[in-house]
C-alpha cells in the first residue's frame, strides 16, 4: 500500500502543524502571517542600526538596508519556489531534498546556534534594561533600579526569573505559531512606537538646533577604517533573518499561495522601521551614537519620560519576539535530536525541550553578561548561511529542474556577496578583538 502523504508530513516535523499547498479555512490570516514574519526579523537589530549609520554614513547605510532587504526577498522567494515544487514542509526538509541528510543537519545546526544565541542576547537585553548592566564599558542604569532602588527584588537573576515564568514561559508553551499573531502585532506596534518617539525627539533636536549635521558618507582614514565598514554586515544580516520561521508560518497560513506577498510586505515593513529608527537616533545623538542605542537613552537624554518609553517599548518588544525564535529553535532541535520520532511522543518532547531551552538561556544570560562579540560572529557565519548561502545553493543544485538562468545568476551573486562580506567582517572583528 502506498504511503499516506499526510503521514509523511507529520513524520517530517512532528512538532509542526503541516500543510502543503492546500488552503486551510481555519488557518492563519494574511495580517497574522505578516505580523509573525515581521516580528521574527525585527529584534536586536534595532539597537545597532543607528550605529550602522554612524559607521557607513547616512546614504550608504540606508542603501545597504534596502539592498539587504531586496537580497533577503530573493532568498525567501527561492525557498518558497522550491518548497512549492517539492514535498518538503520545512527548511530542513528543503535542504534534505537538495543535499541529503547532511544538508538538513547543517541547516538545523545553524538555526540552533543562531536562535539560541539570539535568545541569550534577548534575555541579556531584558536584564540590562530592567535591572541594569554588569558588563564593562557603557552600562544600562536599569529601569527597575531607577524606580525601586537597589535590592534583591531588582537583581538580574530575580527580574529574569519572574520575566521567564510570568511572560516567556506562557508564550513559548503555545503549540501553534498563529497563536502568537496578536503578540506579534503588539510587538510590531512597539517597534513603531520606538520609531515614532525617536523621530519626535530627532525633529525637536533639529528644530531647536541641537542636532548635528549627520555625515552622509563614511570617514575612511586608512586600511583598518575601510575594513571596519564591514563590521556592519552581521547587524544587517541579523536584522532581516526570518527564514527559519517561513515554513512554520506558511504551514498554518490560510492561503499559502500568497506567502510571497507576505514576505514582500514584511520585509518592506522591517526596512521602513529600521531606516526610521536609525536615521532619527543618529540625528539625535550624532557621533556619540553607541553600538547599543539604548545606552544613549540612559545617559544624557534630554527627556526622562521619553527615555523610559523607548526602553520599555523595546524590552517589551524583545519579550514578544522571543517566543517566535523559540518556536523554530524547538522544531529544529527536535528534528536534530529525535529524527525518527513520531507524534506519539510529541507532547513529551515539546514540554521537555521547552523547559531545557528556557533553563539554558536563563543560566547563560546570568553567567555571560556580555556576548556581543559572539553575536557578531554568529551574524557573520550561521545567520549568513541561513539567509543567503543555503537558499542560493538550493537554486544551483536545482533538484526539481525549475531554476532559470536569472535565478542561477542571482544565486551565484548572493553566495559570493555573502561569503566575501562575511569573511571581511570576521577578519575585522578578530583584528578588533586582538
Amino acid at each position: 500500500m502506498a504511503p499516506n502523504p499526510d503521514e509523511e508530513q507529520e513524520n517530517e516535523a512532528p512538532l509542526l502543524n503541516s500543510t502543503k499547498n492546500s488552503q486551510n479555512s481555519n488557518g492563519a490570516s494574511y495580517s497574522g502571517a505578516i505580523f509573525n514574519l515581521s516580528t521574527s526579523a525585527i529584534g536586536a537589530g534595532i539597537m545597532s542600526i543607528p550605529a550602522t549609520l554612524k559607521v557607513l554614513g547616512v546614504l550608504p547605510a540606508i542603501l545597504s538596508v534596502i539592498f539587504v532587504a531586496i537580497l533577503t526577498n530573493f532568498s525567501l522567494q527561492f525557498m518558497l519556489k522550491f518548497t512549492s515544487a517539492g514535498n518538503s514542509t520545512t527548511y530542513a526538509g528543503l535542504m534534505e531534498e537538495s543535499f541529503g541528510k547532511i544538508g538538513s543537519v547543517l541547516l538545523q545546526i545553524c538555526v540552533i546556534i543562531t536562535n539560541l544565541g539570539a535568545e541569550i542576547i534577548y534575555m541579556i537585553i531584558i536584564a540590562d534594561v530592567l535591572s541594569g548592566s554588569v558588563a564593562e564599558g557603557p552600562t544600562h542604569v536599569g529601569i527597575f533600579r531607577e524606580w525601586f532602588g537597589n535590592g534583591w527584588w531588582t537583581s538580574r537573576s530575580f527580574v529574569l526569573l519572574v520575566t521567564t515564568f510570568l511572560i516567556l514561559l506562557p508564550l513559548v508553551s503555545l503549540r501553534r505559531v498563529d497563536s502568537l499573531k496578536f503578540t506579534s502585532a503588539i510587538s510590531v506596534l512597539l517597534a513603531v512606537v520606538f520609531a515614532v518617539v525617536t523621530a519626535a525627539l530627532g525633529i525637536v533636536a533639529i528644530w531647536t538646533g541641537e542636532a548635528e549635521m549627520p555625515r552622509l558618507f563614511p570617514q575612511i582614514t586608512g586600511q583598518f577604517s575601510y575594513i571596519k565598514l564591514f563590521t556592519v554586515v552581521p547587524v544587517l544580516v541579523s536584522a532581516f533573518t526570518c527564514h527559519f520561521n517561513v515554513h512554520p508560518i506558511r504551514a498554518e497560513f490560510r492561503k499559502p499561495q500568497k506567502m510571497q506577498s507576505v514576505v514582500r510586505v514584511s520585509l518592506a515593513l522591517c526596512a521602513v522601521v529600521y531606516i526610521a529608527i536609525g536615521l532619527f537616533c543618529y540625528l539625535l545623538f550624532g557621533e556619540n551614537t553607541a553600538s547599543d542605542i539604548l545606552v544613549n537613552f540612559n545617559r544624557g537624554n534630554p527627556d526622562a519620560i521619553s527615555s523610559a518609553v523607548v526602553r520599555l517599548s523595546y524590552v517589551l518588544h524583545v519579550m514578544l519576539v522571543f517566543p517566535l525564535l523559540n518556536f523554530s529553535l524547538r522544531i529544529n532541535l527536535d528534528g536534530l535530536a529525535f529524527p525518527s520520532a513520531t507524534n506519539t511522543t510529541a507532547a513529551l518532547r515539546f514540554t521537555s525541550l521547552t523547559g531545557i531551552i528556557l533553563g539554558f538561556v536563563y543560566l547563560a544570560a546570568i553567567l555571560i553578561p556580555d556576548i556581543w562579540s559572539v553575536f557578531q560572529f554568529v551574524g557573520s557565519t550561521t545567520a549568513v548561511c541561513i539567509d543567503f548561502i543555503f537558499p542560493g545553493a538550493i537554486v544551483l543544485r536545482d533538484v526539481h529542474g525549475i531554476s532559470d538562468p536569472k535565478d542561477r545568476i542571482l544565486a551565484v551573486l548572493m553566495i559570493l556577496i555573502a561569503v566575501v562580506t562575511s569573511a571581511i567582517a570576521i577578519t575585522s572583528n578578530l583584528v578588533h578583538l586582538a
